[in-house]
């Protein structure tokens, strides 16, 4: 489609002038007349789309014009219900011939031919029979077609909304199955969508191996025992991964067939409905795992097989070598092409309004972004890398209009895209010229822990290294850290916690016995380093599922390889739960360090600063918010009376010690101290002060800990003392029952019983 307007075209020349980012960053102004390009493109598609679909949100409703006809009605895709029938549509312009089979013709579709129009899409009313639809609900359907030799194919309909495999026969192909339940099957939402956090501290989580026994989980097993151990660690929010219909179980859901399907595995789309619903009921916000980088390269139940004898701007797929990924074996979508737009934001918005996802992680957002996808590709960070001939600027554009789409139809949507690359813009928004992201994952984070765990003696480890690592992203740039997710998971990798403790785990992690060495430093640092990557890696946090109690070996899908095992397809959540085993420790840390944000919102705080990185000492010092951060990697030294710098003077305590016994620690750090500062230097000249900081005070710092200080308010803490006096008059004069704990200790501005981990 072309634009043959001039008021569109100066509009859009006007508009290329305002790019915002190169105020952001002045050392992009090289690369302006790439931005101008890059914006043009979107504002001329963009702009294609409001003319000839009305909006951008109409034209993800999967809505098919007929402006074209003069006819102000329009029509969906896939399959719809009409008053008196059953509407189908489906883009195949290669397609001679074309027909709808199922369960309800007995697969004979020579009685339901389909009409192709002008642009390539096929289309059949099927109308109602004795009142009720004429293809039932839960039945399977198929799309079939005649390409141009002549022969006859099928296909899961691209639009389908479930699809199912018969379980007993092996590498069964999937069927579409028309999904219509009745009124009284549908699922209700009980539950609005829970105010958007401050900063997601997100629980990265897959369904299916969610459960504690060698099987598939279901949506509504999930929702039921994982998703309160998920609210009870803090967390704000849980990502789902593997949630798009995939035919093979160990693609670990990145190799997607049906777009518009749940996966069948683990329910049905009421029972993902119910899922949701639960976790708003507890407050969390739920993001989906949206594959849009590349599909499966699957034919008899994937969109690839509807790639038969197409010219490229007739498929949803790049022709030759440009259309297929060599390291993942799928293909690449097409992304200038208009049906391929309207397929992808259309899914967008399906998961947004239809199941109430609250925003998305796009994956492989890396290989969208260059024509060579990253492969072999080593970024340096130099701009060149980023801004040529190398960029693909149609799936620049489609990822500025889909961030325009989603924040448009739900402004408190969270959208995060997994780059390795780094490209500067990312997480600007689209109005700057950005791609509109509003967090990137810190990918190079869990990259390096691995390399220190793997690689380096405890002596080696270098604090300013650690340090830059985890400070080394774009200014107003937005990340969300981790120390490990899913990838350090999978077989032929390690977690954290099994590269430090490795076979211990199995013999040694019983409270009953004394913790060997091994067993002592690998929960000391399995404790410290998802903090440190918390607190100083980026304004969210992710973790994934298990990793949180250091679960031990690794995840291993059912494949030919294990004989199609699911042993290591599971979470061994009882590890967790059993008293005398040191699993508990490292599981109520995580959830300390999550309800410390909770409290303090240090992660939504912009203020950020790295006071010292001492490597002799092997301690990294630094604030974030009004917080102040001790991390003392030593294997052995314990420094007394150890001086730290801080902003605000005043009197601190202790907020969280990862040495406190319920921890698994030693208890060696008094939390009933009172740390008073001392004055640095000049005020203000900051080269006068100690570590650049205005005021210091003196603490305690065994080896392999990370403490936590925060600032006392005089006032309020005054004010709740007056108060609880009064409290415990009232009550002796009351003559009651009722106890005021004894051993209660203020942190912050709030009272918590003796046990609150704190």
């Amino acid at each position: 489609m072309t634009d043959d307007k001039s008021t569109m075209s100066s509009s859009v020349e006007e508009d290329s002038e305002n790019i915002g980012i190169l105020h952001a960053d002045s050392s992009l102004e090289p690369y302006k007349d790439h931005f101008k390009y890059r914006l043009k493109r979107y504002l001329h598609q963009k702009k294609l789309i409001e003319e000839h679909e009305g909006s951008l949100e109409e034209f993800a409703k999967g809505d098919y014009n007929w402006i074209f006809f003069l006819n102000e009605g329009y029509l969906k895709f896939g399959f719809n219900r009409e008053e008196d029938g059953t509407l189908y549509r489906e883009w195949a312009p290669a397609a001679q011939e074309a027909q709808i089979i199922g369960d309800f013709n007995g697969w004979d579709g020579s009685n339901h031919h389909m009409k192709k129009d002008q642009f390539g899409v096929w289309s059949i009313k099927i109308p109602d029979s004795g009142g009720n639809p004429a293809i039932p609900h839960n039945s399977r359907v198929k799309f079939r077609f005649k390409h141009s030799d002549g022969v006859w194919v099928d296909r899961i309909p691209a639009w389908i909304k479930y699809a199912t495999v018969d379980p007993a026969r092996f590498a069964a192909p999937y069927d579409g199955v028309y999904w219509d339940p009745p009124h009284s099957e549908r699922y209700q939402f009980k539950y609005p969508r829970p105010p958007k956090p401050k900063a997601p501290r997100i629980y990265e989580a897959h369904v299916g191996m969610s459960s504690s026994e060698p099987r598939i989980n279901s949506y509504r097993e999930f929702a039921d025992d994982i998703l309160p151990r998920i609210r009870e660690n803090n967390y704000n929010t849980v990502q789902l991964m593997a949630v798009m219909e995939h035919s093979y179980y160990a693609s670990f859901g990145y190799h997607v067939t049906n777009f518009f399907a749940v996966s069948s595995r683990s329910g049905t789309p009421e029972d993902l409905k119910y899922l949701i619903d639960k976790a708003h009921s507890l407050g969390l916000h739920v993001l989906m795992d949206v594959v849009h980088s590349h599909a499966s390269n699957n034919v008899t139940d994937g969109l690839n097989g509807f790639d038969v004898g197409q010219r490229s701007q007739e498929s949803y797929f790049h022709i030759g070598d440009r259309g297929y990924h060599k390291l993942w074996d799928s293909r690449l979508f097409n992304y200038a092409n208009w049906e391929v737009l309207r397929f992808l934001l259309s899914n967008l918005r399906w998961w947004l309004e239809e199941y109430k996802f609250d925003g998305f992680r796009f994956d492989g957002v890396t290989s969208m972004l260059y024509h060579h996808h990253g492969i072999n590709m080593a970024f340096t960070g130099n701009y060149k890398e980023y801004f040529s001939e190398e960029t693909d600027v149609d799936a620049v554009v489609y990822l500025m209009l889909a961030n325009c789409l989603v924040h448009g139809i739900l402004p408190d949507s969270t959208v995060i895209a997994e780059d390795v690359s780094g490209m500067p813009g990312l997480g600007r928004p689209v109005s700057e010229v950005g791609i509109g992201f509003d967090y990137r994952l810190a990918m190079a984070i869990p990259d390096k822990w691995i390399d220190y765990v793997k690689n380096k003696k405890d002596n080696e480890w270098s604090m300013k290294e650690i340090s830059l690592n985890l400070t080394n992203r774009r200014y107003t740039e937005k990340c969300v850290a981790y120390a490990e997710s899913h990838d350090q998971s999978i077989v032929g990798d390690k977690t954290i916690a099994f590269l430090l403790m490795d076979e211990e785990m199995y013999s040694s992690m019983s409270c009953l016995t004394d913790a060997s060495p091994t067993i002592e430093r690998g929960i000391a640092l399995h404790k410290m380093i998802h903090f440190i990557t918390m607190t100083l890696g980026g304004e969210g946090y992710l973790n994934f599922m298990g990793n949180e109690f250091g679960h031990p070996e690794w995840i291993d899908f059912p494949r030919e390889g294990n004989g199609w095992s699911y042993e290591k397809c599971r979470r061994q959540w009882n590890l967790a739960d059993t008293d005398h085993l040191r699993y508990k420790f490292m599981n109520a840390f995580d959830k300390a360090m999550n309800l410390l944000d909770d409290r303090f919102s240090f992660l939504a705080s912009t203020k950020q600063i790295v006071s010292s990185t001492n490597n002799e000492d092997k301690v990294i010092v630094f604030e974030r918010g009004d917080l102040v951060f001790v991390f003392n990697f030593h294997p052995e030294n314990t420094y007394e009376g150890y001086k730290v710098g801080c902003d605000l003077p005043g009197k601190y305590r202790v907020a969280l010690d990862s040495d406190a016994r319920e921890f698994g620690g030693h208890g060696r750090v008094g939390h009933d101290a009172d740390h008073f500062t001392s004055p640095e230097g000049i005020p203000g000249v900051p080269e006068t002060n100690f570590n650049n900081r205005p005021n210091s005070f003196k603490i305690l710092s065994p080896p392999r800990t990370c403490v936590v200080y925060y600032r006392v308010d005089e006032s309020q803490e005054e004010n709740k003392s007056a108060n609880l006096g009064q409290v415990e008059e009232t009550v002796a004069a009351a003559d009651t029952d009722v106890n005021i704990p004894v051993e209660s200790k203020v942190v912050g501005d709030k009272i918590e019983e003796d046990g609150d981990n704190y």
